[in-house]
């Protein structure tokens, strides 16, 4: 390649012009916190284990209170120099956001349902219109007025009765994903006296429009009972219609789409089991088919049968079957889709006329169309080479129209009308960006990267052009791999400012998703976890080696299940990476899956194992992030968390940066932030999101030496 000179250079890359002072490290500033010391000793398969920072799990002692909120004022000190750029950053999101909104409605018999926002405030409006576009509307629930006075507010349940004269809702104002079930009387605006308190999140609604279904959770939080209530009698009388007493499993239960069935759902990760009753007389429930070790399978309605979603007899990327109403048992299971080795059966959807299949097959999803009475059908063809297809709302049974959404790493997230007989679309909306956004100054690829193992990993990458693969670009590079969760491209008006200051963003499509099928995901959970690690490793080497950036220049993201791929691959590779961040990182992997106490744990045996046995206990204490943190330089890290999260508790990640402050050798900024007032999604309100999202940029950005 000829040698570019500085001036072309600056030409084509403007964020390299003015590239900030050098970035603060932890010599810069007052010393951080430290944790108290109080070892613990656990001894386990003949290993002692010493857990210094066992105390922090305490959120009664004020003395974990005060060691969190003076890791915040730490973390305010060590990011006060970026104020400025986070009211940048903030603006700039904010600006491109049409704050007066509008979703597209959907018909639901003889209403519109639709969402609105409205400028400066948090929270949606939701509402609906009869019969027309243009009649009054009818306001269901103002989240704005229901969230005053509190930190936090989310609606869970949100179920509109069949004849739609109520709403059923819940909410919680904790983050801790405790919900409370109210009922409205959309008639008369009264919320009826039955209130449910306590509750998981979903209400789903019988046919008879007075009997209301919902789940409760145990100690652990796993939903285990399904409950219901009759309008007007006291929640204390609820029939308890099913129990789950294997802590392996959780409970559902749902309406089918042609309201002919209740379909009552308990899994665990590796099995299924179904019972169905008619929805208008909702008081016995048939088995479909016992439970049986290594057989999920999923059912809906159509037409006088059963639809059957199922791996059974080997078919690991799932096949669907059918069954008739008299008879829904295994044995009267029927093919309609054959399984097929190279394509995903990820969902499905049923209408009068037609069936609907969601395939993913290439790192890519699909939508395939068949009509039923005549047996023929097609694929919906995308024009882009990397993309995302998903399923709409699509909650009208009779009908010839499938509403479903596309979007892209350039393409913003688009909702359109299918018509399933002509096959034409019509575009109902497409999100605006506001101040002037042109897609032709942005390109989308996707590149391959060789794992150890010799697997080809999939990566998308999006870009302002033009790129000159010198290194020179900054990039962040983002992930997740866990629970057969598959992370699609698709467009940020966030990631715009990254975008437009030289920043290539990338998502590695790594190991225990589910993008290349099934086996994608078993490779990457259990006893094959190791490979999610190595996947992630083996891109971002790929990346640096084919130029897209270097080593100094490169930021790395992930979330949950994704930060304990932060905090592995960060003991891995610590000289891979510039910058880290974590958010609700899961990362005491061993003392967290030894306690069935806490949410998630016993259900999740199947995803991690269980370190009561040894031979899952050495595997996962190989890469478990709290367990192997060593005495060596470790990247620049900012590691977030909030204190009422139920899913990822929030001495996790406090813990880990307690213990990571102690042994690391390095003088690299380590941040922790807890949102004191919010759960697993940090804030509730979209105005304080956007901060939180302009606080992580903006550490990621003068971090990694990006002009500003």
């Amino acid at each position: 390649m000829l040698r570019r000179s500085v001036r072309t250079l600056l030409l084509l890359a403007p964020w390299l012009a003015a590239v900030p002072a050098a970035a603060q490290t932890a010599r810069d500033l007052p010393p951080p916190p430290v944790a108290r010391v109080i070892p613990k000793t656990d001894t386990l398969h003949g290993d002692v284990r010493v857990d210094n920072y066992f105390w922090l799990r305490d959120k009664q002692n004020p003395e974990v209170i005060s060691y969190l909120e003076a890791e915040n004022r730490y973390a305010d000190s060590a990011m006060a120099g970026t104020k400025a750029l986070q009211e940048t950053l903030y603006q700039e999101i904010l600006g491109r956001i049409r704050q007066t909104d509008l979703s597209v409605p959907d018909r639901m018999g003889p209403y519109y349902y639709y969402s609105r926002t409205e400028e400066g405030k948090q929270y949606s409006v939701l509402a609906r219109k009869r019969g027309s576009l243009d009649a009054r509307e009818e306001v269901i629930l103002d989240l704005n007025q229901m969230a005053e006075g509190k930190r936090y507010f989310s609606l869970g349940a949100y179920s509109i009765s069949p004849d739609h004269r109520l709403v059923a809702f819940s909410v919680d104002t904790t983050g801790a994903e405790h919900f409370t079930i109210m009922v409205k009387n959309l008639e008369t605006g009264e919320i009826l006296p039955d209130r449910i308190e306590d509750v998981s999140f979903g209400a789903t609604w019988a046919a008879d429009n007075r009997t209301l279904f919902y789940t409760k959770t145990d100690e652990a939080q796993r939903p285990d009972r399904v409950f219901r209530h009759t309008l007007g009698t006291a929640p204390a009388t609820d029939v308890l219609v099913y129990h789950e007493p294997d802590v392996l499993f959780r409970v559902g239960i749902s309406r089918t789409k042609d309201n002919r069935y209740m379909v009552l759902s308990t899994g665990s990760y590796t099995s299924s089991e179904v019972r169905v009753a008619p929805a208008d007389r909702p008081t016995e429930f048939r088995l479909v088919a016992a439970r049986e070790r290594d057989h999920i399978y999923s059912v809906s309605h159509q037409n006088g049968r059963f639809l059957i979603r199922t791996n059974t007899g080997g078919a690991n990327n799932f096949k669907l079957m059918e069954a008739p109403e008299s008879n829904p048992s295994r044995s009267s299971w029927r093919e309609v889709v054959p399984h097929r080795e190279t394509v995903l059966l990820d969902g499905f959807d049923v209408f009068r006329d037609h069936l609907v299949l969601f395939e993913r097959t290439n790192a890519l999803r699909q939508i395939r169309v068949r009509n039923i009475r005549n047996g023929q059908e097609h694929t919906i063809e995308f024009a882009e080479p990397v993309y995302t297809a998903s399923p709409g709302s699509n909650p009208e049974y009779d009908t010839g129209t499938l509403r479903f959404g596309f979007t892209s790493l350039v393409t913003p997230s688009s909702v359109y009308d299918y018509d399933m007989n002509t096959r034409q679309r019509t575009l109902k909306k497409q999100t605006d960006v506001l101040g002037g956004y042109d897609p032709s100054q942005y390109a989308s690829e996707r590149t391959w990267a060789r794992a150890q193992d010799g697997t080809m990993v999939p990566v998308s990458l999006v870009y302002k052009k033009p790129l000159v693969r010198d290194g020179s670009r900054p990039m962040l590079l983002y992930a997740y791999g866990s629970y057969g969760s598959s992370t699609d491209p698709a467009f940020s008006t966030a990631n715009l400012s990254l975008l437009d200051r030289g920043v290539v963003y990338a998502i590695a499509h790594i190991r225990g998703g589910q993008e290349m099928g099934r086996s994608w995901y078993d490779q990457g959970k259990m006893m094959n976890k190791r490979n999610t690690f190595t996947d992630f490793i083996a891109v971002a080497e790929h990346l640096v080696n084919e130029r897209f950036t270097s080593r100094e220049r490169l930021g790395i993201r992930g979330g949950s299940a994704g930060g304990l791929l932060m905090g592995a691959v960060a003991n891995m590779r610590p000289d891979l990476f510039k910058v880290v961040i974590a958010d609700v990182p899961f990362v005491d992997v061993i003392n967290t899956m030894l306690d069935a106490s806490i949410p998630l744990t016993a259900g999740e045996w199947e995803q991690w194992g269980n370190p009561t046995n040894e031979e899952h206990y050495r595997y996962m204490l190989s890469y478990s992030p709290y367990d192997n943190v060593e005495a060596k330089a470790y990247p620049t890290m900012l590691v977030t968390t909030g204190l009422n999260d139920p899913r990822v508790a929030y001495w996790e990640p406090a813990k880990w940066v307690a213990r990571l402050r102690a042994t690391k050798t390095d003088d690299n900024l380590l941040l922790l932030r807890t949102n004191m007032g919010a759960g697993h999604g940090g804030s509730s309100g979209r105005y304080d999101a956007l901060r939180e999202t302009a606080f992580r940029y903006a550490f990621l950005l003068h971090h990694l030496g990006v002009a500003h």
